[in-house]
């Protein structure tokens, strides 16, 4: 099985266990939702308070790079939170329970220690990233996207470990790394299916909208059109991300127990993550 032929098998297994718990697309709802509420909570007065300290300093000081940091952490935390709700409830459907909102909400709560640990790594990493990019420009941003990607990679099954194993940050990091060795290969392969199919939902999504508007005619039917296509691109987020979580939850089955659940039977899990 090729690599595309292999993503595209991932990718409809974890369809299957969505159109068979539809209820699972709530956490990233819920995730998009509270992520609005506090872009809303922290960025509004990081606005006006970085005006306020441009106009009267010429730059920013410690107020806005504390509240700054804040929303980063918060924001991290809030999606790592609703993130790990949803694995908790994908691990009862991939073992052929029935899931819940509520009892996904109650597994991350009573991890929230561990998450709001994992928050706070997961946003320092990705300002220090942000950081080095700024300040080497087109250099920095080659070295951090390396990075970055690595970083990904080696620390995709953290939340799964933090989360079904009840592992703390340093032991969920170290044996995400050593999940990571253990079945080394395509291991982005779902993830890559994933997230190349939903680029082109939206990309599709765009093309027929817009040109629908532009047939059409007339200003208003426009902005109808693009505010559809907006609309759409937010439904397509919501969908990916819910495979995402579910493929993540499937490939920490079969690194730590080497369980391949019902709905990936199809799926060459040996050929896709070989051992080294």
């Amino acid at each position: 099985m090729g690599r595309l032929a292999r993503s595209y098998a991932l990718f409809v297994a974890s369809l299957k266990v969505l159109r068979a718990h539809k209820g699972l697309t709530w956490f990233t709802v819920l995730s998009g939702v509270a992520g609005l509420f506090v872009a809303g909570a922290f960025l509004t007065p990081a606005f006006f308070l970085s005006h306020v300290e441009i106009t009267d300093h010429g730059r920013l000081t410690a107020g806005s790079w504390v509240l700054l940091a804040a929303f980063y952490l918060v924001a991290a935390f809030v999606s790592i939170f609703f993130n790990a709700a949803l694995i908790s409830q994908a691990d009862v459907a991939l073992r052929g329970g029935r899931p819940g909102v509520g009892a996904g909400l109650a597994a991350a709560g009573r991890r929230w220690p561990a998450l709001l640990g994992w928050a706070a790594v997961s946003a320092t990493v990705g300002l220090i990233l942000r950081a080095i990019e700024e300040r080497f420009g087109f250099l920095g941003r080659i070295v951090t996207g390396l990075v970055g990607l690595a970083w990904q990679l080696t620390t995709f099954l953290v939340l799964p470990v933090v989360l079904l194993e009840g592992a703390g940050v340093k032991d969920g990091v170290r044996r995400s790394v050593e999940l990571f060795r253990r079945t080394w290969g395509e291991n982005a392969a779902g993830g890559a299916g994933i997230g190349l199919i939903g680029f082109i939902l939206s990309l599709a999504g765009y093309a027929v909208l817009l040109l629908a508007g532009f047939l059409l005619g007339g200003t208003a039917t426009l902005f109808v059109c693009i505010g559809l296509a907006i609309v759409w691109s937010v439904l397509v987020a919501v969908f990916t991300s819910t495979l995402s979580g579910i493929f993540q939850t499937a490939l920490y089955r079969y690194a730590a127990d080497g369980v391949v659940p019902g709905e990936f039977a199809s799926v060459d899990f040996a050929g896709a993550f070989r051992a080294r």
